[in-house]
């Protein structure tokens, strides 16, 4: 089987606690449980996922991504807009990223319209809740 890794920053363990109006009310692990490991699987996909409050633990797990995955689903959080050097991994570690979103960042604060990682993803999916993570591995399987 082939592998995805799915990379979540900070915050995003308290998905379907914080901000439900904004994020859903349901967690992250239930989804990719339900959801995204069975659908991959049905595509010869396995999926690792991995969540980190830190930068530097994000930055590790790219890292170790290389020669080992074939597609990084990431969603780095708040770092997005400030982390070149998530960008610099992605970049580093040349395996096809896809940046996601579960809220629409263009229509929230004005500071967070700008993404320091897009250049480096070959896409970006915003604002479709937790079905970004479901458009992404569509993309990957091509369907």
């Amino acid at each position: 089987m082939k592998k995805i890794t799915i990379i979540n920053g900070p915050n995003l363990n308290l998905t379907g606690k914080r901000e439900q109006d904004r994020y859903g009310d349901v967690g992250f692990e239930d989804f990719l449980n339900n959801e995204l490991v069975p659908y991959a699987a049905d595509n010869n996909y396995n999926i690792e996922y991995f969540q980190s409050n830190y930068e530097g633990a994000i930055i590790d797990k790219i890292h170790e991504c290389a020669g080992k995955t074939e597609y990084i689903i990431i969603n780095p959080g708040a770092l997005t807009h400030y982390s070149y050097a998530i960008h610099d991994a992605i970049k580093a570690v040349n395996v096809n990223t896809i940046e996601v979103h579960i809220s629409n960042i263009f229509n929230r604060e004005k500071w967070r319209e700008k993404s320091v990682i897009s250049p480096a993803a070959k896409a970006v999916i915003s604002g479709f809740g937790l079905q970004s993570y479901k458009l992404a591995l569509l993309y990957i399987t091509g369907l």
